[in-house]
């Protein structure tokens, strides 16, 4: 039998237990039982419904949960002036499947087909490893931003919010992509030297904000596991509310520090 099912049962059964307590308390009114006695009765009654009810309360709410058994969820994304791109693979290990990104003096990302409401599905996880960091990597120049891992949350740019300038701007760059670029992006990054800031404001752009998660090479070599809201996260570094919807991508880059690396991720989770 579903779990579901007995808790109802078990509420049923707490919520007939509880009728029967306050008819029995009722029709004993006139016998001088201690008013402390009634109290805890009623106290315990209400913390057994309160244990049943409790677990669907927190109860967690998935989008989707990409494992990485293949690569169809998601589509490449290149830049049009870096022609060497980063090698994305899924790699098996028994039963595990894993992202492997693989970078050589090279940048390009992987972006998941369905965009998602994030005020409905602000929270985000996932699992990666990076073999190495880089020696040149700086969060805070042109010459140094590249990572080992990242992952976007690229929040959706939406014409009818525009004003006419930044209508114009956007309709050029759809023009050169084929699409949209994003409004504002959040990048989670394993950055690649130890930093005091968490955030950061890309070299390239203050619509975005780097968000460095882990720093350095201290965790190289080993799993690591993350968990972000991206809502609270893009209050803090913008100072406002996000757009309505955004998607997620992932990089390896090494284009700018001219190095090489390879990275990990055994899966990434969008929910509530």
């Amino acid at each position: 039998m579903h779990w579901v099912c007995r808790l109802n049962d078990l509420r049923d059964g707490i919520n007939l237990d509880k009728r029967l307590a306050e008819n029995y308390l009722e029709q004993q009114s006139m016998i001088p039982i201690p008013v402390t006695m009634k109290a805890l009765t009623l106290t315990l009654l209400l913390l057994l419904v309160l244990l049943v009810e409790g677990p669907r309360a927190q109860e967690t709410t998935v989008l989707f949960h990409e494992d990485f058994g293949t690569l169809d969820n998601w589509k490449p994304f290149f830049f049009p002036k870096i022609k060497k791109h980063t090698v994305y693979t899924i790699e098996q290990d028994g039963e595990h499947h894993y992202l492997k990104a693989e970078s050589n003096a090279s940048a390009s990302a992987i972006v998941y087909n369905n965009s998602f409401k994030v005020k409905d599905y602000p929270r985000v996880k996932w699992r990666w490893k990076v073999n190495n960091v880089y020696v040149r990597g700086d969060a805070r120049i042109k010459a140094g931003d590249d990572y080992p891992l990242r992952v976007y949350v690229m929040f959706e740019y939406d014409p009818d919010k525009a004003g006419m300038f930044e209508k114009m701007k956007y309709g050029i760059a759809k023009k050169m992509y084929g699409e949209y670029p994003p409004h504002s992006s959040l990048s989670y990054v394993w950055s690649s030297k130890e930093e005091p800031a968490s955030i950061i404001v890309s070299p390239y752009t203050d619509k975005a904000m780097m968000v460095l998660l882990q720093k350095g090479a201290k965790n190289a070599g080993t799993w690591q596991d993350q968990e972000v809201n991206v809502v609270d996260d893009y209050q803090k570094a913008f100072g406002s509310k996000p757009p309505i919807r955004a998607r997620v991508a992932i990089m390896n880059d090494s284009d700018n520090t001219g190095e090489r690396s390879i990275s990990f991720m055994e899966y990434l989770e969008v929910f509530r």
